[in-house]
Order: C-alpha cells, then structure tokens, then sequence
C-alpha cells in the first residue's frame, strides 16, 4: 500500500458496498450486501456499530428526520439506528423474487434513487428506481444487467450511473427539480481486461471516481471523461468510494472477498477490508432521504 492508503478495518465484510459519510455525526456508514448488515465507524473515537438485516441489503441512505433508508431484497425500508427496527416501505419488484437491490445513492433533492439485479447478473432484468420525497416509487430505467453506482455532478445538471454488466459508466442530463433523466451518453467504458466498473462518488471538481471490480483499482476520470488517475488497491475487488472526513478529502473505498478462491484470499489477504485513501481533493456532503 502507498503512504497515503491505509486499511481502516481488516477484512470486515464479505461484500462492502455503499459508504455514505455524514458531516453531521463524522460517521462512515456502509452495508455488507452478503453479511447481510448496516455498519457505522466513528473514525475519530472508533466506536462501531452494526445493525443486522434481515435479507441482503444493497444500499443506505442516512434520513433527514434520522436512522436511514436501506434498500433490502425485500424492498424500500426504514432503519431505526437506536432500536434496530425496520419499516417496510415498498417493494416495487415483489413479483422478482430472484432480483435484489444493488446499489443507490439521493440526489440533492432528498429523493432516493436504487437499483437491480438478477441473482445470477446475466440476463438484462434489473432496473433502476426513484423513490421520492413522498414515498412514490417509479421505475426510471429498464433492461438492466447489473445496476451499480449513481451520483450527480456539483451542479446537479449530470447524473452518472453505472450498468456493470456492460461495463459502461453513463451520463444523462439531469433536471434536479423534476427528478429527471434526460438525454444519456456513455461516459466511460472499461476494457475486459480491467474488470468492471462498480461503485462510484464524485468530488466537489467534478471529477468521478471509479472502483473497478476485478480490477485492483480506484479510477479518476475528469468531467469530460478523460481518465486522470488511476490508484492501485492490494484487492481485486474494491467495491466503491466515499468522501469523508473533517475536510471531506478522506476517501474510503469498501471492498469484497465473496466469491474469491483461498488462492486468490492468499494472493489478497486484505480483500473485504475498508481502506481509506488521503487525497487533494474535497468531496461533497452526501445528500439525505427527505422522505
């Protein structure tokens, strides 16, 4: 590892996805997708928490009236942070028992934008959804492989979001009041033989920041889509990023062991580690569900 890259906790999760950090608690927050739990890190006192769920859980959102939205396989649900409780929302695929939400981020409108997958993520059955301020759910994309990272640039007028299974980031014009996608480019496509694009964040910049699975990377692209940096991870398997930290130029990156071989755990010890990269960039606050 470089200087400035450092595992914050060893070999924590099967598949860690979703760091959101909350300016307000200087807390990271994170999900296990396989270990089918919510997780916290306070990085100036180390205090931890976990909050166990009961299906695979793709995604967190932090509330603005407190406790979070997580997105389970059985849908939309609110998370109690001091009772551990759950409350079902919607689930808008419970005719998909074989589909699982992935990944989601809220736009800074405070709605919450989540998407699919088929368990077996092949076949262009997942989709993407927004559920918005009031509760509604609407499905926004269709025909997807395998939906992954979404975020939005400072001025709210790019939404970027990633179809792993066609290993392409995409950009679409963004109207932020309406919560619309507008027209869609691809913004970046990765080449097989450096894995596939998974999770993603975006720096105050402008610049999007890409964890490529199987990949052993974090990837730097300026908002033309020009790769800038690329910065090497000791995993395959580096599963997204967030800023954090008092300045927001913390970046940490969660990772995966699941599904890895004992030669290649051998290879990569550190697979499922939270790692944290020190960098010379600020990130942005991390929007909050208004609902």
């Amino acid at each position: 590892m470089t200087n400035d890259l450092r595992c914050v906790i060893a070999g924590i999760d099967l598949l860690g996805e979703s760091p959101v950090w909350s300016v307000a608690d200087q807390t990271l927050y994170w999900v296990d997708i396989v270990g089918r739990v919510a997780r916290s890190l306070s990085p100036s006192t180390g205090r931890r928490s976990d909050w166990s769920m009961p299906s695979t859980i793709g995604a967190l959102a932090l509330r603005r009236s407190g406790g979070a939205l997580v997105a389970l396989r059985s849908g939309f649900t609110i998370l109690d942070f001091e009772t551990g409780d759950l409350a079902a929302i919607h689930d808008p695929e419970a005719e998909l028992p074989e589909n699982l939400f992935n990944d989601g981020a809220c736009d800074r409108a405070g709605r919450f934008w989540a998407g699919t997958v088929h368990q077996d993520e092949t076949d262009p059955l997942g989709s993407l959804y927004r559920l918005g301020t009031d509760l509604h759910c609407t499905r926004m994309l269709s025909g997807l492989i395998l939906a992954n990272g979404i975020g939005w640039s400072p001025d709210n007028s790019t939404m970027y979001f990633i179809d792993s299974g066609q290993r392409r980031v995409f950009a679409f014009e963004y109207d932020l009041e309406r919560g619309e996608m507008g027209e869609q480019r691809v913004f970046a496509e990765i080449a097989e033989r450096d894995g596939f694009p998974d999770g993603l964040t975006v720096d105050s910049e402008g610049n999007v920041w890409v964890a490529l699975w199987d990949g052993w990377a974090i990837r730097k692209y300026s908002p033309n889509g020009v790769l800038a940096k690329e910065i090497s991870v000791p995993v395959p398997r580096p599963t997204s990023c967030a800023f954090g930290g008092p300045d927001l130029t913390t970046l940490y990156i969660t990772s995966a062991r699941d599904g890895l071989t004992p030669q290649e755990l051998t290879q990569a010890p550190l697979s499922g580690s939270l790692f944290s990269l020190q960098t010379s960039v600020r990130g942005i606050p991390e929007p909050t569900f208004g609902g």
